[in-house]
């Protein structure tokens, strides 16, 4: 039927519905106005009423809601009618509403209300921001769910709450284009699918910072304060000048507390302001009220039973007449940014006092002097009630409890909490950076809590891929290692998923190879033997076969060989002395070294054998961080002594005649050969055939000790989040290998062989191979003194030195992978005697690198060295070294 009367009202709508029914009543109650002729208004008994359109919901519903009844009279156009349709519009529920008389007869008309519901979300897509991440934050901001209406209101608040996120984080040019498609879809009717297309642009940068209002300060003290908004500047790398809106206000904080640092109690910004310069650049001027420098007056502890004041003054280290320092003092009583921090309030925390309550009140300022209370409210002693463990899928619990320094019934103690945490890190079965400690129930009343620690599991197995080139060719390891290996479940079937796991045991299979040797190596660690103390067992079982190579043809010549057997048992304990950080361990080693026409420069024997038996004992400490692929803090060192028995003692061997029975190779007046002794050689004769037989009797059993010591320091230059830090890497390493019997001298075996990456410790004969970046691998030995040639791969040394700083940033500490950049100073040099030895003349780099730390790989790096001396025997610096490195650390 035509619709033959007057179109009452036509617009859009823009709010959400609030549930039809629940307000209904409501609003039939409120509606009580007076019905009133609008215009020429007739007055009409409605008849049938009817809505059509996009409605979705019941039709008696909406019928309802208006208020309208049939058989009830009104006025058309009237005043009633008005209101009404003003409100289903405030509803915000329809695009389009159209009352409409179908039909008139007599005074009785009836009436359609034509109705277009405002659409539903179906589906929403976010384009223009790369991480999904950040896209479905800004989906659940907006509440953009599907079954959401689409209004114009929501459209505009969307746009302008986006724009403005972007601007505060510096993207002032942020622009957002909203466009809504119809779904074509007969059963989802009325529903259109959503993109919110997204132009953030470039941030704009800080072109400068102005200060006013500043007497006591320069402006490049404020500016230095401010760690995270920085001018333009070509020169700065660490921190660029992009302006982020949180950044700025955490810096107005840091200003303030410069001032307080130095006595300025009062300082505050009075106000700051941004100038929009242009599309790219913005400037800042900041106004300050400095006031005056106060001083500390007396300092009253007050509450305090468990220490004394004296006690306290002491751990609060701030005296009577000290400069007014604002930042110190609060970090003295309580340092929110180091749970470790060495404050007032851990020192009741590491006794057990959970629940004590420290307040620092000024009681009095008088000139420029400011008196304190701390007041104490030091509650019951804490202890632990119940520790719990969640999210170790792996690893077995007996696995993590024996390593918790927290026990049920113990007092709280907030240094074992935090060292619990590092442990735990220190395993390499979770991740490090993730590691929480959730108090539960705790109650102060009855002094128990709860202590929930929640890991999050991660790769303990690796297959290591190493590989360098260096010693005349390339090198390369395929293993193996199970770091958190059950032998246990060797015989259980359904513990291969794919081996057994979950025990914290490590197995360790390795095959290294090069065009020179082949070496395969099978090792196993039990870290807790017997699993009540920390005592480690490590086995390991090693064969090697080497080939005599030609490092000028580049050719290994495989008709002579030189194999190794090596067997090592090791004993490792955790000691409680000096402190629970050292450990103390012992091994026993034997190794078989068989050569097969395996003639070198260092002993004369090419066929026979050497046996080598040591006894090894180490002194480490180890309290580097959380995280032991990027520690932030701590320091290890490790000092370790190795020794054969002094067979020289014992056998009735005269090593002095021994040696004067050398036969040296000399010419007569006619020019023939002929021996010390004066006979003529035959032809084909050697007169080194003794000395073959002496150096195997001297070499039968290896006799020698050898002494090492490494340390490494951590320290954090600069804190960009809680997982971005600026670490410095301090490290140092000597070695020296030395002989009981001057007269026997120091065997062939054992030695020191400098340069490159540090890999390739192949022949398992003792040999250790140094990292030194910026050189070729085992490059940086003592030269031959009877030739006068480098005696690479040949002599190495007896004696090394080597120091390095290394400053390492993270990109991501992630569990998938873990990557931080790092630069590089380093410096070292390696001696055949005392006589040589200099600590200051040595062999220099610098570089830079980048580390992938991947569970299922390893470490992976590149490094780029530059060598600023030149290697023994040459006269100009080495220059530029790459090197590759795979599985192992510096």
């Amino acid at each position: 039927m035509e619709k033959p009367v007057s179109r009452l009202v036509r617009t859009s709508m823009s709010k959400k519905f609030l549930s039809l029914l629940a307000f209904c009543f409501l609003y039939t109650l409120s509606f009580q106005a007076q019905d009133l002729p609008l215009g020429n208004g007739n007055k009409y008994t409605i008849g049938k009423i009817e809505v059509s359109g996009t409605v979705s919901y019941n039709e008696q519903t909406v019928i309802a809601y208006t208020g309208l009844k049939s058989g009830e009279e009104l006025y058309i156009p009237g005043d009633k009618l008005s209101k009404i349709l003003k409100k289903l519009w405030d509803l915000g529920l329809f695009s389009d509403i159209n009352i409409y008389i179908t039909n008139i007869d007599g005074d009785v008309a009836d009436l359609e209300l034509e109705i277009q519901e405002v659409p539903e979300l179906a589906s929403v897509r976010v384009q223009g921001i790369k991480k999904k991440a950040d896209q479905e934050e800004l989906i659940k901001e907006n509440n953009l769910t599907p079954g959401a209406k689409i209004t114009e209101n929501l459209t505009t608040t969307t746009k302008n709450y986006i724009e403005n996120k972007y601007k505060k984080e510096g993207y002032f040019n942020t622009k957002v284009a909203i466009n809504t498609t119809e779904v074509v879809d007969t059963v989802a009717s009325n529903k259109v699918n959503m993109v919110v297309n997204v132009d953030r642009g470039e941030k704009v940068k800080v072109s400068d910072i102005e200060f006013i209002g500043n007497e006591k300060m320069s402006d490049a003290t404020l500016k230095g304060a401010m760690k995270n908004t920085k001018e333009k500047n070509f020169f700065r790398v660490w921190k660029r000048s992009k302006f982020n809106y949180k950044d700025f206000e955490t810096d107005k904080v840091a200003i303030v507390n410069k001032y307080k640092e130095k006595g300025y109690r009062d300082a505050r910004i009075i106000s700051d302001t941004l100038i929009v310069k242009d599309a790219e650049t913005v400037a800042l001027q900041l106004q300050v009220e400095e006031g005056n420098k106060h001083y500390i007056g007396n300092i009253d502890f007050v509450g305090n039973v468990v220490y004394s004041d004296d006690l306290l003054k002491r751990a609060l280290g701030i005296q009577k007449g000290d400069v007014y320092n604002g930042v110190l003092l609060n970090k003295r009583i309580s340092d929110n940014s180091k749970p470790d921090a060495d404050d007032i309030a851990n020192l009741y925390k590491n006794n057990g006092y959970l629940f004590a309550q420290i307040n620092t009140v000024e009681t009095t300022v008088y000139n420029d002097t400011i008196d304190f209370e701390i007041r104490i409210i030091e509650g019951k002693e804490a202890y632990f009630n119940k520790i719990s463990l969640v999210g170790n899928t792996k690893t077995k619990d007996h696995v993590v409890y024996r390593e918790l320094r927290t026990k049920p019934g113990q007092k709280y103690s907030q240094e074992n909490v935090i060292r619990t945490i590092r442990e735990l890190g220190q395993l390499g079965f979770f991740d490090a950076e993730n590691i929480q400690p959730n108090f539960k129930n705790v109650d102060p009343n009855s002094g128990t809590l709860d202590m929930e620690y929640a890991v999050t599991e991660a790769g303990a197995s690796q297959i290591e891929l190493q590989g360098g080139y260096g010693g005349g060719g390339f090198i390369g390891t395929l293993g193996l290692s199970f770091n958190n290996f059950s032998l246990a479940g060797i015989f259980d079937k359904e513990a291969y998923k794919p081996i057994p796991m979950g025990d914290g045991q490590k197995l360790s299979l390795r095959a290294q190879a090069s065009i020179y040797y082949q070496t395969y190596s099978l090792s196993f660690v039990e870290p807790w033997l017997g699993g009540k103390k920390p005592k480690s067992l490590s086995t390991s079982f090693s064969y090697t076969r080497q080939f005599l190579f030609d490092p000028q043809k580049r050719r290994a010549d495989r008709s002579r060989s030189f194999d190794i057997l090596g067997v090592n048992v090791g004993l490792a304990k955790r000691l409680k002395w000096p402190d629970n950080y050292f450990t103390l361990s012992q091994a026993i080693g034997f190794q078989r070294y068989d050569l097969n026409n395996y003639n070198t420069g260092l002993f004369t024997f090419g066929d026979g054998f050497s046996n080598n038996l040591t006894y090894t004992i180490g002194l480490s400490r180890d309290s580097q961080g959380i995280n032991p692929i990027f520690p932030t803090y701590g320091s290890q060192f490790n000092f370790i002594a190795k020794f054969t028995p002094p067979y020289s003692l014992w056998n009735g061997t005269d090593y002095y005649d021994l040696e004067n029975q050398r036969e040296f190779q000399l010419e007569d007046e006619n020019g023939n050969l002929i021996n010390s002794r004066g006979f003529r050689l035959r032809e084909g004769e050697s007169p080194v055939g003794d000395q073959a037989k002496i150096d195997q009797e001297k070499f039968k059993w290896l006799e020698f000790y050898k002494v090492k010591f490494d340390a490494s320091l951590y320290s954090t230059l600069f804190s960009f989040s809680s997982k971005s830090n600026l670490v410095l890497k301090t490290r140092v390493e000597y070695g020296f290998l030395g002989a009981y019997s001057s007269e026997r001298g120091i065997p062939p075996f054992e030695r020191f062989y400098l340069g490159g990456d540090g890999m390739g410790a192949f022949s398992m004969d003792g040999r250790e191979n140094i990292a030194l970046r910026g050189y070729p691998n085992q490059s940086l030995v003592p030269l031959d003194r009877t030739s006068l040639s480098q005696a690479t791969n040949q002599d190495g040394a007896v004696i090394y030195n080597k120091y390095s700083l290394e400053l390492r940033f993270p990109i991501t500490l992630k569990p998938m992978a873990s990557i931080y950049a790092l630069t590089f100073l380093e410096a070292g040099a390696s001696y055949d005697n005392f006589r040589d030895f200099n600590p200051f003349q040595l062999n220099r780099s610098a570089g830079a690198g980048l580390r992938i730390f991947m569970p299922q790989f390893g470490l992976l790096g590149i490094d780029f060295g530059y060598g600023f001396d030149p290697i023994p025997g040459q006269f100009t610096p080495n220059g530029w070294e790459t090197h590759f490195i795979i599985g192992q650390q510096f």
